[in-house]
């Protein structure tokens, strides 16, 4: 078994030297705000996580947890929360810049549901590295809820956790009773012909495009050279808090305000999950690998939920291309953790999904 365990007390006292010994270089003028994360927040929660945050008091919670580790010689850990043989059974896959701990608000409204949370290879709470492309870490999700007694299960995702459920849907089709995605993964947008797409599909092309070429250098970074940004930011919490906060706020509904969305003592967790376990770099691992997209359509049904300030929004036409589509829902605010935003919504929409299923009748 390789469950989580309590950090080492060297590994918080080695976090607190470093945060206090920052060291604030000069940055560009950014008066418009466009270059990157807010220097001036950034001093106040750096100062914030080295004097007044607690980890063991979250470690406790995190641990309190039901974990699980399961799937044979390269297994998933993963927190299990089991309602009984007859009860219909979720698997939530979590993205990329964070863990599990997406899944934290939406866990509760789940009664009467079996639900699996892994922690993704290579992310925080993980039992190892990810190994080979999201084909295997399909594969090795399929054996972990194989080990954990689950025949058919509807699994969701979003981000890099989208990516993952449509491979394991192609995979293992006999397995997955249904999707419940929050996008239309992201490496579809770059490998269509835009000649054989209508008006609105193209339009969301150009939307991709832009998007691309203003916020996603991140994206090519972390797939080219992921181990070179590994150093600075498994080196620095300061350089590592820059590198998520931006995103947390970037990406969220939060109208730059990211306390508005992630209450400090949860930014700092999230932040400290990836430093304690000294994630960041394997974090890239789906990056790099840079699978291929399916080609062809995928049959089980598909639910989805759409938050308006995700990173692109495909439209429905483009999503039916390449899923089987039996909920389509745009919602009128939340961004691309939505169900850590708004789980009440992210809820309805997975519930459509076991609804296709047949499990929740």
């Amino acid at each position: 078994m390789s469950i989580p365990t309590r950090a080492d007390q060297s590994v918080l006292d080695d976090l607190r030297d470093r945060l206090e010994r920052t060291r604030w270089v000069a940055a560009l003028p950014d008066d418009a705000g466009g270059l990157g994360v807010d220097r001036s927040y950034l001093r106040t929660l750096i100062e914030a996580w080295g004097r007044d945050y607690d980890w063991r008091s979250s470690e406790r919670a995190i641990l309190a947890r039901p974990w699980v580790s399961a799937g044979g010689d390269t297994p998933i850990n993963a927190v299990h929360h089991r309602a009984g043989e007859a009860a219909p059974t979720v698997v939530l896959l979590h993205g990329w810049p964070d863990s599990l701990l997406r899944f934290d608000r939406v866990v509760p409204l789940l009664a009467g549901v079996n639900v699996v949370v892994p922690a993704l290879p290579g992310y925080p709470f993980s039992a190892g590295p990810m190994r080979g492309t999201s084909d295997d870490v399909a594969d090795q999700l399929d054996a972990m809820m194989t080990e954990l007694g689950y025949d058919r299960f509807v699994v969701s995702g979003g981000d890099i956790g989208s990516g993952i459920a449509e491979r394991w849907a192609s995979r293992h089709p006999d397995r997955v009773a249904a999707l419940h995605l929050t996008d239309v993964p992201y490496s579809h947008a770059f490998a269509v012909n835009p000649a054989d797409l209508g008006d609105e599909e193209r339009r969301y092309l150009d939307e991709a495009a832009a998007w691309r070429s203003t916020e996603g250098a991140y994206a090519l970074e972390q797939s080219t050279k992921p181990n070179t940004l590994a150093v600075g930011l498994g080196d620095s919490p300061a350089g590592l808090a820059a590198w998520l906060v931006e995103k947390l706020t970037t990406w969220s509904d939060s109208g730059g305000d990211v306390e508005s969305v992630f209450p400090r003592d949860d930014l700092l967790t999230w932040l400290s999950a990836y430093w304690v376990t000294g994630s960041i770099g394997t974090s890239f691992a789906p990056y790099a690998a840079r699978t291929k997209p399916l080609t062809e359509r995928i049959t089980v049904p598909t639910a989805f939920s759409l938050f308006p300030k995700d990173l692109i929004s495909a439209p429905r036409a483009f999503g039916e291309r390449f899923f089987t589509v039996v909920h389509w829902t745009e919602y009128p605010a939340g961004g691309h953790f939505g169900a850590w935003e708004h789980p009440e919504w992210f809820v309805e929409g997975l519930r459509a999904a076991l609804a296709a299923s047949g499990a929740d009748d």
